[in-house]
């Protein structure tokens, strides 16, 4: 059997990794992982006969000749092979996790980090137990900051991607109301979320830190001021170097939203040199706010000029349909249906509702892993759209369907409020009930397939 020397050897040499073979890189290590319905051990062959200069594989039967290399387990050969390039990068690293905004404000660091360094960030969203490793093995040398974002679903998952990326920095966005059936409820996140800190924690007093050349971890969290949660749990663990931002004087940088029309537009305080800036964004969503001013906050901290800081925040343009904006020949949509959940429902709407608009729609797609907390956290998504100031609301699924049909709706009328269980339903429905010079928002869980409705609105 291989051992992760052996394929570190082979890995100095042939610096790319492949796990598709559509997608095979000349020259790459192609990794055979496993999926819930395939075995890419069977696809060894065909990634060697694409160019891959070596394949590693865990089934022997599939092992044809030295280019083959076997290991006991493919995928933890994979976050071994990671392990060990990290230990011999002695740059920054800082890792991002939370419920909403992770990847929006892992942009936004890049984006503003990039202005002065070279910076290696997380691709798209990639930032799971396969996505975590395949970043860390593209930095190299020439990089100087990465930045990785690790999801998750259940407890321990963000434990392990640490002892993967070995964040030097953490960021958690915030803590709410996802994935609830797989970390067990609100406190299951909380906890979830707080492996980041743990891992800090841990490694800023390690002695083993160093070995390999790595310096030891700083152990620094970028901690939201405003989040009495995020504090808590900051100090629960009694992490000794916290760098704050929010909207409050206490904090490394402070801000606030001086537009909201609907595109952002800041002003914020370094209160290291005391300086003032406005920057124009070009995000939607007061929610936004906290994710911009982390961004602002890791510039600062990081001796960026604040030109340079203002700079990346503007260039940074949204996309993969969170708080994307579109404009159409009648309506501007603000396309967030990239992923849905009651935390990140309740300040869209909100912020659609603080919005300078003539016209106001919301269209809201079911919520996905809520697990048995689906009917009540429906229900709430449902009782807030209708205590907000807009002109028409549209819910589609089934599990909306359903809590519209329980929920006590009070004094509210039903005519501009409309439920249809499926999302073709409510593409017929748009069809013959068109909507036109409106501002749209747009949002549900990704298995809704909302963009569906873009078409529609002309």
């Amino acid at each position: 059997m291989a051992t992760t020397e052996d394929i570190y050897k082979l890995f100095l040499q042939h610096p790319l990794i492949s796990t598709d073979t559509r997608k095979i890189a000349p020259g790459s290590l192609f990794f055979a992982l496993k999926g819930e319905n395939f075995d890419a051990n069977t696809f060894a062959k065909q990634a060697i006969e694409a160019g891959a200069a070596y394949a590693i594989i865990d089934n022997p039967a599939y092992q044809f000749g030295e280019k083959y290399i076997l290991v006991d387990d493919v995928l933890t050969a994979l976050q071994d092979l990671a392990r060990h390039h990290r230990r011999q990068l002695t740059i920054p690293v800082i890792g991002l996790t939370g419920t909403n905004g992770k990847t929006t404000t892992k942009e936004l660091i890049n984006s503003v980090l990039s202005q002065h360094y070279k910076t290696q960030a997380t691709q798209g969203n990639l930032n799971n137990h396969i996505g975590v490793q395949l970043t860390i093995l593209t930095i190299d040398n020439s990089h100087e900051i990465a930045v990785i974002e690790m999801g998750a679903n259940h407890q321990k998952e963000i434990g392990m991607l640490c002892t993967i990326a070995q964040p030097t920095h953490g960021l958690i966005t915030n803590v709410g109301k996802a994935h609830l059936e797989g970390f067990g409820g609100v406190e299951g996140v909380k906890k979830g979320k707080g492996e980041l800190y743990d891992y800090l924690k841990l490694e800023s007093e390690s002695p083993e830190i160093g070995k390999s050349g790595r310096q030891k971890a700083a152990g620094v969290a970028f901690v939201n001021g405003d989040s009495l949660t995020l504090l808590e749990m900051a100090r629960a663990r009694k992490l000794e170097d916290i760098v704050l931002f929010g909207t409050g004087n206490g904090n490394l940088v402070s801000g606030k939203i001086v537009e909201n029309a609907p595109l952002l537009t800041l002003e914020w305080l370094n209160n290291k040199s005391g300086k003032s800036h406005k920057v124009k964004t070009q995000l939607t969503g007061a929610y936004n706010l906290d994710n911009i001013l982390a961004a602002i906050c890791i510039g600062v901290y990081f001796k960026l000029p604040d030109d340079e800081i203002n700079k990346g925040v503007e260039n940074y343009q949204p996309k993969n349909n969170r708080s994307q904006i579109v404009q159409t020949a009648t309506n501007t949509l603000i396309c967030d249906y990239y992923n849905a959940n009651p935390s990140s429902m309740f300040v869209a709407i909100e912020n659609i509702g603080k919005l300078t608009a003539k016209r106001k729609v919301l269209i809201l797609g079911d919520m996905f892993e809520m697990g048995d907390e689906a009917a009540v956290e429906h229900a709430a998504v449902i009782k807030k759209a209708m205590d907000t100031p807009v002109d028409e609301r549209i819910f589609i699924g089934k599990e909306f369907t359903l809590a519209g049909e329980t929920i006590d709706h009070g004094p509210w009328t039903m005519d501009k409020n409309v439920f249809y269980k499926t999302a073709e339903d409510a593409i017929e429905g748009l069809k013959a009930h068109p909507i036109k010079n409106s501002t749209i928002l747009i949002k549900g869980s990704r298995g809704m397939a909302l963009e569906r409705l873009v078409g529609l609105f002309q």
